[in-house]
Formats: C-alpha cells, structure tokens, sequence
C-alpha cells in the first residue's frame, strides 16, 4: 500500500494534463447540458464512464485484451464527436431518456479506458503489485474527474443563473466549440491511423 499514494497522485495529474485534453473534453461536454439542480444525473452519468473505463483499464493491465493504440487514440475524439453532436441535436429532436445517455457513458468509458492504459502500462513496468496500483490510479482519475466535473457545473451556474445565458444557448456554444477540435482531432488521428 505504500505506492497508494503515488499512483492515486498519477492518476489525477493525468487526467488533469492539458497535454492530454482529449479526456477533459470529453467530461466538459459530457456534463455541459447540465446544471447543479441536476447533480445526481451528472453522478450517475459519470459513475457509469467511470466503470466502462475501470473494466478496460483493467482488462488491458492484466493483458486480456490488447490495445491496438492507433485505433484508440482516433476512437477518443470520435466519442467527444458523438457526445456533443448529441447535446446539440437533443433540442431539435426528442431528448434520449437518461438510461441511454448512461449507456453511452458506460460505452464511451470502454474506449477511454484502453487509452488510459498504455500510459498506466508505461508506469509499472514489471511491478509486482499491479492490483494496488491499479486501484490507486483508478481512484485518482475519478478524484480529476470529479474535479473537471465540479468545475463544468460551477462555470455552468455562473454562465446561466448569473450571467443569465440561456441553458440552451450556453449548451450550444459549448457542445459546437468542442465538436469543432474534436472534428479536428479525429481527423488528425485518422491519417495516422490509415498511414
């Protein structure tokens, strides 16, 4: 246990590194349709990116499953792409019901996870408790997760409640801002991934 902290300590720097914003995107428009009032949706929403990602954390780590990284690395911005296309047409249309958008949560944390793993994959080596560390680098993602999510939602109540942005407007410009680099970033990705 006494890795705990160091691996708990790299799990939420790596969710947090603006060098990999892919994963901090995809949290911002995964909560940018809601507000404070809606804090139990945005939990359970994120709990459920959180076990999609554990399970194929895991699952990479304990070499069940091979990452075909390429291919990863272009899925990531694919599913930022998906979720804010989602959140820009879901007035126009009639709303999914929660229990989907929690689906694409849980779907969309498969893929993450097995981008999370090469970097946790680099970190070990050969240690002898992979376990452990595993579970700490989990806890500290959720710790950066929770903190990018706090974040969304404040900057979501100032924007709507007190700077007086229409919540669909504010939802608009945010979720067509990160389509915008997500487009661009999947597209950069495909070209390696077809070179």
């Amino acid at each position: 246990m006494q890795d705990f902290p160091l691996y708990f300590q790299l799990g939420w720097q790596h969710i947090l590194d603006w060098q990999g914003y892919d994963h901090i995107l995809f949290i911002i428009v995964l909560c940018s349709m809601y507000t404070i009032s809606d804090w139990k949706k945005v939990l359970i929403l994120v709990t459920a990116f959180t076990i999609g990602h554990s399970i194929t954390l895991a699952l990479s780590i304990f070499k069940v499953i091979s990452v075909n990284t390429p291919l990863i690395e272009f899925l990531i911005p694919v599913t930022i792409l998906i979720t804010a296309a989602s959140n820009i047409i879901s007035k126009r249309q009639k709303p999914k019901g929660q229990k989907f958008k929690y689906s694409m949560a849980l779907f969309f944390g498969l893929i993450h996870g097995l981008g999370f793993s090469n970097y946790l994959k680099s970190l070990l080596g050969k240690s002898s408790s992979i376990t452990t560390e595993l579970f700490a680098f989990n806890i500290g993602l959720e710790f950066g997760q929770l903190l990018i999510v706090a974040g969304i939602i404040t900057i979501s109540f100032i924007m709507i409640w007190i700077v007086k942005i229409k919540r669909w407007d504010y939802n608009f410009f945010l979720s067509s801002a990160i389509f915008g680099i997500s487009f661009v970033m999947a597209a950069e990705r495909l070209a390696v991934l077809i070179s």
